[in-house]
């Protein structure tokens, strides 16, 4: 499923960060070494069958590497 951001995420937090994120090793085997973050904010997202929602996403983040692996937690409207 391809997510399509319709406005900028607001509401960041960092969750967690380097050792304490489960899928460290993961993470640097696929996109490499980096100072990873796991976060989350919401968003305005349209999916591929064009619905609109306000959503809570999930993504890592690596310094220099940029943000990998959005998902969607869940809708908020």
């Amino acid at each position: 499923m391809d997510i399509k951001l319709l406005s900028p995420i607001g509401n960041v937090e960092t969750i967690a960060s380097g050792h304490g994120i489960r899928n460290l090793n993961r993470l640097i085997k696929i996109y490499g070494r980096a100072n990873w973050r796991k976060m989350k904010g919401i968003a305005r997202i349209q999916l591929d069958d064009g619905a609109v929602f306000e959503a809570e996403l999930h993504w890592y983040e690596g310094h220099g590497i940029g943000r990998e692996e959005l998902k969607i937690k869940r809708y908020l409207s």
